[in-house]
């Protein structure tokens, strides 16, 4: 037993506990994976919103295009050059200033249109870009074309992984005059600028990777260059120039004419209008609107579109964030937690769950341990007692089987002439083949009742009479062994529906145990009667002055194979079935059998039954 235990708690609970263990411990840990799965979640929903919002205005680049094209074949390339001003303003409505410059030799452009007459805005458009759009000075650029960018970023390709180049599109154009060619002249890379938000999810990030994280974590993607116009342009048709003067971002679009190269519109964006037509595309989808709020970041970290009207929220501490890239530079895509407790307490609640699903799976695991080591303790006492059982059995059937085939080969070959002792052995080998014949039908009682197999026949009965004439039937053989048999029966009649040959089975039971365990005054006593109360029932009881049962044995004696004195070590007869068997049938007919001490020494079994109801 010993060793079934020590396998089991090393197998099964120490492996178990160690796993509850690891489990509390990641307990801890709940709220970060669980922020970390959020900050997953709402970041796919911030890269994709950026994405459609750079995909916009790659549209709306395609279709300033169309407009000057549509223009230039209404009007012609030079009329149109000099009014392009005022008819892209006309007719593009994101269209602030529009301009046109003539390119002429490898290293000059001069500028048709606006003129320094059209108007104050013409007159600071000018004064802003005139010498960057003139070829004359370079300026800090966040450069972007559609078409095809191959050379310039293979030209850069010894200086980008110093430089941090990371925002330019992946496709460029062979032909493309390289920048870093010039470096050393009037071209150069700034170092990356720090992002204006701090987004939450970077320190997940961090905290999910600390060996790897990067020092600077929250730097830019989007990297300016210092470069003039006919550098940026190169032999491209069309694409995108962005500026920062006096901190606020300035957005053109420009378009080279196909069949005259040498001509290039372009047009400043009203940024207010530009945004205005973004408003609609700004927000998430239908499942989170209630759990988090999208908003456009200018580059100071000011909302310029929210997703949730009056919402508040710390601008520079979004829950996740993502860059639109070098068309809006610095400008991001960010997402605040409309309840930001809510995480925290979700994790809590999780931790709870999880704490207690733990707590009842050890408790489980731990009870299911107990009551399995209960179970195999009961199964190997049971299998004690079966060999105990075929050991008890073995001697009941060798006993009374002598007696008979000795008595019997003394009268077969008539070595007893005196009638009296062939009188005496007939009746003992009546009584011991009565004894052999209740054992086996015990046995085969026992047998079909662990089957279920065991039927009753019930039927109207009266228990004094039966009683009565079960105990005359028993009493000869008590009698011939020197008991003293008395029988107390009550006047009247007390009915009762049982199987008459199952009581009287119980009764007998009763009264060969009282024979068997007393060991001293042979004296048995029956009592039948009728007792009242709130369930009035039939009782027989059965009294001896034996040797009692032992203390603590007072239940177990009712279990199979269970004997308080072993038979092979006390010399009392038994198989351990009688009272087992005779508490079965009771309960059978709705009642049972309990033993009680007698008072005075001895043993008292009682049989209770229900009395027939009318």
């Amino acid at each position: 037993m010993r060793k079934v235990a020590l396998v089991f708690v090393l197998a099964v609970l120490a492996p178990s506990l160690v796993l509850a263990w690891l489990a509390v411990r990641s307990l801890r840990d709940q709220q970060f994976l669980l922020e970390r799965q959020q900050s997953l979640l709402y970041q796919k929903v911030t890269d994709t919103l950026a994405q459609n919002i750079s995909d916009q205005l790659a549209q709306q680049q395609q279709d300033f295009s169309a407009h000057v094209e549509t223009l230039v074949a209404s009007n012609g390339a030079r009329a149109s050059a000099l009014q392009f001003d005022e008819q892209i303003r006309k007719d593009w409505p994101l269209a602030d200033v529009g301009f046109s410059v003539t390119l002429s030799g490898t290293a000059t452009c001069t500028i048709t249109c606006p003129s320094p007459t059209s108007g104050p805005e013409a007159q600071r458009f000018l004064v802003d870009n005139g010498g960057f759009l003139g070829n004359e000075e370079a300026a800090e650029v966040y450069w972007n074309v559609n078409n095809s960018k191959v050379g310039f970023q293979s030209s850069l390709k010894n200086n980008d992984s110093s430089l941090g180049l990371n925002s330019l599109d992946s496709k460029q154009n062979a032909n493309v005059p390289s920048l870093a060619d010039n470096a050393g002249q009037n071209s150069f890379f700034t170092k990356g600028k720090a992002r204006a938000v701090s987004p939450q999810s970077a320190n997940y990030q961090q905290q999910a990777s600390q060996a790897n994280a990067p020092q600077d974590e929250n730097l830019s993607k989007v990297i300016p260059a210092e470069a003039e116009f006919r550098q940026l342009i190169g032999n491209d048709t069309d694409g995108m120039v962005a500026r920062f003067l006096q901190n606020k971002l300035k957005l053109m679009f420009w378009h080279r004419l196909s069949h005259d190269p040498n001509l290039v519109f372009g047009a400043q964006l009203n940024l207010n209008r530009l945004v205005e037509g973004l408003r609609a595309s700004v927000q998430p989808d239908p499942a989170l609107r209630d759990e988090i709020c999208l908003a456009v970041l200018d580059d100071n970290a000011r909302p310029v579109i929210i997703s949730r009207p009056n919402f508040q929220a710390p601008w520079k501490r979004p829950f996740v964030a993502t860059e639109i890239g070098e068309a809006l530079p610095h400008w991001e895509i960010a997402a605040y937690l409309v309840n930001p407790a809510h995480l925290t307490q979700a994790a809590h609640t999780a931790e709870l769950t999880l704490g207690l699903l733990i707590a009842v799976l050890v408790f489980a695991i731990g009870v299911g341990g107990w009551l399995i080591v209960a179970d195999l303790n009961r199964q190997l006492a049971l299998a004690r007692q079966k060999t105990d059982f075929v050991s008890n059995v073995s001697h009941e059937l060798k006993t009374p089987l002598t007696s008979i085939r000795m008595f019997s080969e003394l009268l077969a070959e008539e070595r007893v002439a005196d009638p009296n002792k062939q009188r005496a052995y007939l009746q003992i080998i009546t009584a011991e083949t009565a004894r052999l014949t209740r054992l086996i039908n015990n046995v085969l009682d026992f047998s079909r009742m662990e089957r279920g197999e065991k039927k009753y026949h019930f039927r109207d009965a009266e228990l004094i009479s039966l009683v009565r004439e079960t105990v005359e039937t028993y009493r000869p053989h008590l009698e011939n062994c020197g008991f003293e048999l008395e029988c107390t029966l009550p006047p009247g009649e007390i009915p009762i529906r049982a199987d008459t040959d199952a009581i009287a089975q119980v009764i007998v039971n009763l009264l060969s145990n009282a024979e068997k365990y007393s060991n001293g005054e042979k004296k048995i006593l029956v009592e039948v009667s009728r007792r009242e109360g709130p369930l009035p029932c039939a009782e027989a009881r059965i009294l001896d002055r034996g040797a009692g049962v032992p203390r603590g044995s007072e239940d177990r004696i009712f279990e199979k194979f269970y004997r308080a004195h072993d038979s092979l070590g006390s010399g009392i007869q038994g198989s351990g079935l009688g009272l087992t068997l005779a508490r079965q049938i009771a309960r059978a007919h709705g009642g049972d059998v309990i033993y009680e001490a007698r008072e005075g020494g001895g043993s008292c079994f009682c049989l209770r039954l229900p009395l027939k109801m009318d």
